[in-house]
């Protein structure tokens, strides 16, 4: 193998996003559940998109790959890697090659060549995590096998929640699709410098297949797919996993981590509603200063004092490694895994320190994440491409500048990649078209949330589907000479 096959610059081109239109104001979702709008707004967000009627992951997906290609004049032969990276996925047979076949016929009747027959089609499934492994492997291929073509890697998925659930508010619909190649136009991906974590951790999250049994497909074509969670479990999975793939990247790039974190301008991290990146960053802080000089646990230490934590003990309980299946059970999961440090770090959100460490490097893209609910495997690309659009007019990223990334998947997993701006960032950027993708909207009523919501048909959505896919239809035979039952046929609509 020639190593220098491994050395190349490697990473994303750009960056597209397919929403449905169909949208529900939390404000309103408040009135109708009696939640409180202040508390919602602080730690979840504005508004959340459902899928539509006609729509499924697979639908958002293609949508997403065309614009994709049309806005950077792709040519679909080129591409070798063709992704998907999907929690929400129906088949448990095909999965990418569903998508690869809806984009090939949409080319087809626009005139343009398909992707790829030589072209590997995975899916990749982890949780919210999936489309990060899509674009590691994407990535991999690239520098290997792969040398000289392009790869696509979509992430789609419907978030959807029980009515009444603490979920409900976070709930989302859309995918992201990216281009990866060498010599990268947009951003330089460094995988050597990345770091790891994974644990199992029982009942975080999960989806077992025992919920699909009986459903009813005859008013529309949705699949419902409403998981088994704990919340308060899962946020604790969420820090403890994003703590220990940070360490895994200091030990691999033998940084300090304090020095780290204070020279980063820009992180974005898994965001399934508005306060857990916020959350995930600030304990990171806090660790790092455990792990910092004198000055450092002074600082730490100021925090300890308004809440009456004693340094000396907090920092025996950072280094504990607690294991988190302990608390997988009825009695336990709403335990805290770092008691000491989650009341430090209320007194360290209202200090001016939080604002510059956290706050301030969390604002690209924040403002249209407030407005899209939570898109599993898609919500950390939707965020980077909302932020890198903002940053071309707010000028706040450089070429060369790092940018660092963390992708979280419940079950339990992290990645934490660094990216590092392309020196032709901002005319790959100027093509995103993130804001457009969002416009279309049509704001839902609480009884066609709930028909929408519950799998039932729905009147007056007035939407005119264009240059997209829909659900045609989905079989009913099951016979001997002939059967495909639950199978989707799709339509393209130019």
């Amino acid at each position: 193998m020639n190593q220098s096959n491994l050395n190349r610059s490697i990473g994303i081109s750009g960056l597209a996003a397919y929403v449905p239109p169909y949208r529900v104001w939390l404000e309103d979702w408040c009135g109708w559940t009696n939640n409180e709008w202040p508390k919602i707004r602080d730690v979840v967000g504005r508004s959340f998109r459902v899928r539509g009627p006609d729509q499924s992951v697979y639908t958002m997906a293609a949508n997403a790959v065309i614009r994709l290609i049309d806005q950077y004049d792709i040519d679909p032969s080129r591409v070798k890697f063709f992704g998907l990276g999907t929690e929400s996925s129906t088949d448990n047979s095909a999965g990418a090659i569903i998508v690869k076949g809806m984009v090939d016929e949409a080319m087809g009747v626009r005139g343009k060549a398909p992707i790829s027959r030589s072209c590997e089609v995975p899916e990749f499934k982890h949780a919210c995590l999936g489309g990060v492994y899509g674009m590691k492997g994407a990535i991999r291929h690239l520098a290997l096998d792969g040398i000289g073509s392009q790869a696509i890697v979509v992430c789609a998925d419907i978030a959807e929640y029980a009515r009444g659930s603490s979920g409900e508010p976070t709930q989302g619909a859309g995918a992201v699709a990216m281009l990866l190649e060498e010599n990268p136009q947009l951003a330089v991906v460094d995988l050597t410098g990345s770091g790891s974590a994974s644990d199992y951790r029982i009942m975080d999250f999960r989806k077992p297949m025992l919920r699909f049994c009986g459903q009813d497909r005859s008013e529309t074509h949705q699949v419902r797919d409403f998981p088994v969670f704990n919340g308060k479990y899962s946020t604790t999975c969420y820090i403890d996993q994003t703590l220990h793939a940070l360490n895994d990247m200091y030990e691999k790039r033998q940084l300090k981590p304090i020095k780290y974190l204070r020279s980063l301008k820009t992180l974005f991290l898994h965001r399934p509603y508005r306060r857990m990146p916020e959350t995930g960053l600030a304990l990171s802080y806090l660790f790092a200063l455990g792990q910092g000089n004198s000055k450092d646990r002074e600082e730490l230490a100021s925090y300890c004092d308004d809440v009456n934590v004693e340094i000396d003990k907090l920092l025996l309980e950072m280094v504990s490694k607690p294991d988190i299946s302990d608390f997988a059970g009825p009695e336990k999961h709403q335990h805290e895994a770092y008691p000491m440090a989650m009341a430090v770090l209320r007194a360290f959100r209202t200090s001016s320190h939080y604002q510059h460490e956290v706050i301030n490097k969390l604002p690209l893209g924040s403002d249209a994440m407030l407005d899209l609910g939570n898109l599993y495997t898609a919500a950390l690309p939707a965020w980077m491409a909302a932020g890198f659009e903002q940053a071309l007019s707010a000028d706040s990223l450089t070429s060369g500048e790092e940018v660092l990334t963390l992708g979280y998947g419940s079950g339990d997993a992290a990645e934490v990649i660094p990216f590092f701006m392309a020196e032709n960032w901002r005319k790959a950027a100027e093509k995103i078209n993130f804001a457009a993708a969002m416009k279309p909207t049509i704001d839902l009523n609480y009884k066609q949330y709930e028909m929408l919501h519950d799998g039932r048909r729905v009147q007056g959505l007035n939407y005119v589907a264009h240059n997209e896919f829909i659900i045609d239809r989905v079989g009913v035979n099951d016979d001997r000479h002939f059967s495909d039952l639950g199978i989707e046929y799709y339509r393209y609509i130019a």
